[in-house]
C-alpha cells in the first residue's frame, strides 16, 4: 500500500518540491509500516526551499486572519469540523499503519479531532474573552483584551500524529494567528489527512500552512523572527534544543509539552480487581508509548507480592498484533520503528543488569507480518535507587515496575524521584490520603483512582520539572496563543484648571 504525499500547503495550494534541476530534493524519507516492515508507506522529500515561501504565507494569512471578525473563525472551524467527520475512518487507518496503534484506538483519536473543535469553541474561547473593570479609577473603565501573537509554529509528535496538533492547531486559529504545521517525519500522511480537512474549510488565504520534513527543516523555521510562537510535543532532549535556539528572541513565545515517568500509587485498602483494569491501561495502552504512559508503581508492601502476580497473569493475556489486518483485536500494537524496538530491548537487559527481579521479560515477537512486535515487561525493585538508569529513565514503551513502600510519605518520595513531573494516580479509598498526595506530588495533574493516561480536553494537560515548561495545553493551550493588552478608557472628560497643575510656573 502506497500513500500519495501532496507536499508542503502555503498560499492556500499544494506544492510539490522540484525533482529535478539545480534546487531539486537532495535527500528522502522511506517509511515502513511498523507493523508489516516490507510494506512501504511513502516516501517524503526533503526540501528546504519552501520554507521561506511557507513563512511568508503565514505572515500575510496572520495580516487577514487577525481582523477577521470571530463570528468568521468559528464559521471555518465548524467547516473544518464538518470535513473532519467525513474522513474520520481514513485518518483512523492512516494512524495506525504509520504508528502502529490498533485501529480502534486510532478511531478514538480520530473522533477526538472532531470533539476538539467544540471543546475550543466552548471551554477555550471564553478564556480569552475581554474583561471590563467599570470605575476601576474615578470616570474611568479598565479594559484586558487578549491579542493574537503571531504565525505560530506546531511541531506535532508520532504517538497522537492529530489529536495533539489539532489542539494547538484551533486554538491558535479562533485566537487570530496564523499557523504552520510541521508533522513528525513518522506519521506524515495522517497529518496530511487531517490538514486536508482544514484546506476544504475555506480559510482565507495564508492562514493555516503545512510543511513536511526533518529536523532541520524545523529548525530553519525556528530561526525566523517572524515566527511569534512555538509548540512542541515530543522528547526532553529536543524540547531543550528548542528552548536553546530561541531563548535569545524574546518575541517569540516556545510551550513544550515533554515527557514523563509517571507514577500510580497503589495502598493497601485498594480493590485489586479494579486497580489491574487501570493500571493495565495506564501502563501498556499504545504500547507505552504516550508520555502519560504509568511507569512506576509505588505500592504498599503488604499487597505487592499478591498484586504483581494478578498483574503478570493478565498481562500475558495481552493480544499484540497487526492493528488492522488480524484475526483477533488487539490490546497493543507494535512500536513506531526499529530504533524504538532497539531501545525498549535496550532497556530491560539494563533492569536486569541492575539487579531488578525481572516477572515478565520484554522481547520481540514473530507474528504473521514482520514488524516491531514486542511482549510488555514487568519488574520489581528492592526499593527506590535515584542511581539507576533504568528507574529513572522514559523508556516510551511498555514497561510497568513496582517499587513497594511501608508509609504513604515514602510512596511520594519515590513518586518524585524521577527529573519528571507530568502525571500521577493515588488509588486508595482514604480521601485524607489522597489529599495528602496532591497536596505533595510534583506533577502536572493527580488521579484518584483513575489511570494516568486519557486526560480531559476540558482541563489543563502540562507537566512540571523536565515535563514541560509552565504553557499547559488542552482548554489552557489557547494561553499562549494570546497575549493580554490593557486599557483606560475615560468615561467624561471634567473641566481642568491648567493653572492647577503641580510643578507650573505662574
Amino acid at each position: 500500500m502506497t500513500f500519495e504525499l501532496k507536499g508542503n500547503f502555503f498560499d492556500n495550494q499544494f506544492f510539490q518540491p522540484p525533482i529535478t534541476g539545480p534546487d531539486s530534493v537532495e535527500k528522502w524519507i522511506s517509511r515502513t509500516c511498523p507493523a508489516d516492515t516490507d510494506t512501504t508507506l511513502w516516501k517524503c522529500p526533503i526540501y528546504n526551499g519552501h520554507t521561506e515561501h511557507v513563512i511568508q504565507s503565514s505572515l500575510e494569512g496572520f495580516s487577514t486572519w487577525r481582523k477577521t471578525p470571530l463570528e468568521k473563525r468559528v464559521q471555518c472551524l465548524k467547516r473544518y469540523q464538518e470535513q473532519l467527520v467525513t474522513k474520520k475512518e481514513e485518518i483512523a487507518k492512516a494512524i495506525s499503519l504509520e504508528m502502529g496503534k490498533p485501529y480502534w484506538e486510532a478511531l478514538t483519536e480520530a473522533g477526538a479531532l472532531i470533539a476538539k473543535i467544540d471543546v475550543t469553541i466552548n471551554d477555550s474561547l471564553p478564556r480569552i474573552t475581554s474583561k471590563v473593570f467599570n470605575e476601576i479609577m474615578p470616570s474611568t473603565n479598565g479594559y484586558i483584551h487578549y491579542k493574537p501573537i503571531g504565525p505560530c509554529f506546531i511541531i506535532g509528535p508520532f504517538n497522537f500524529p492529530c489529536h495533539l496538533a489539532n489542539g494547538q492547531i484551533t486554538s491558535a486559529l479562533i485566537a487570530g494567528n496564523s499557523i504552520i504545521f510541521k508533522p513528525s517525519e513518522k506519521t506524515c500522511y495522517s497529518a496530511q489527512l487531517m490538514f486536508e480537512c482544514m484546506a476544504n474549510a475555506g480559510f482565507p488565504k495564508g492562514v493555516i500552512n503545512l510543511i513536511q520534513g526533518n529536523g532541520d527543516t524545523a529548525r530553519r523555521i525556528l530561526k525566523s523572527r517572524d515566527i511569534k510562537a512555538v509548540f512542541f510535543t515530543g522528547s526532553k532532549d529536543i524540547g531543550k534544543g528548542i528552548l536553546k535556539q530561541t531563548h535569545q528572541d524574546l518575541g517569540k513565545l516556545v510551550s513544550l509539552e515533554l515527557g514523563g515517568k509517571n507514577p500510580a500509587i497503589v495502598h493497601k485498602d485498594v480493590n485489586m480487581n479494579y486497580v489491574l483494569n487501570e493500571l493495565i491501561k495506564g501502563a501498556f495502552l499504545t504500547t507505552g508509548q504516550r508520555c502519560t504512559s504509568t511507569a512506576i508503581v509505588p505500592i504498599h508492601r503488604s499487597i505487592c507480592d499478591e498484586f504483581v502476580t494478578k498483574f503478570h497473569d493478565l498481562s500475558k493475556k495481552i493480544i499484540v498484533d497487526h492493528p488492522i489486518d488480524h484475526e483477533q483485536v488487539p490490546f497493543m500494537g507494535p512500536l513506531v520503528d526499529q530504533q524504538a524496538l532497539d531501545t525498549y530491548i535496550l532497556y530491560v537487559g539494563m533492569a536486569k543488569r541492575e539487579g531488578l527481579t525481572e516477572i515478565m521479560r520484554g522481547k520481540q515477537l514473530e507474528k504473521k507480518y514482520k514488524g516491531h512486535y514486542v511482549t510488555p515487561s514487568i519488574h520489581v525493585a528492592p526499593k527506590w535507587d535515584n542511581s539507576s538508569h533504568f528507574l529513572t529513565s522514559e523508556i516510551f514503551g511498555p514497561n510497568c515496575t513496582f517499587v513497594p513502600y511501608d508509609e504513604i510519605d515514602e510512596a511520594i518520595e519515590i513518586a518524585n524521584s524521577t527529573e519528571y513531573g507530568l502525571a500521577a494516580s493515588i488509588f486508595t479509598k482514604d480521601h485524607s490520603i489522597y489529599q495528602e498526595c496532591l497536596r505533595d506530588l510534583d506533577h502536572g495533574y493527580v488521579n484518584l483512582n483513575r489511570s494516568t493516561v486519557g486526560a480531559s480536553s476540558k482541563l489543563p494537560f502540562g507537566g512540571v520539572k523536565n515535563s514541560g515548561n509552565y504553557h499547559p495545553a488542552a482548554v489552557t493551550t489557547i494561553d499562549s496563543c494570546v497575549y493580554q493588552q490593557a486599557s483606560l478608557e475615560i468615561l467624561k472628560e471634567d473641566e481642568v484648571d491648567l493653572t492647577s497643575i503641580v510643578g507650573l510656573s505662574k
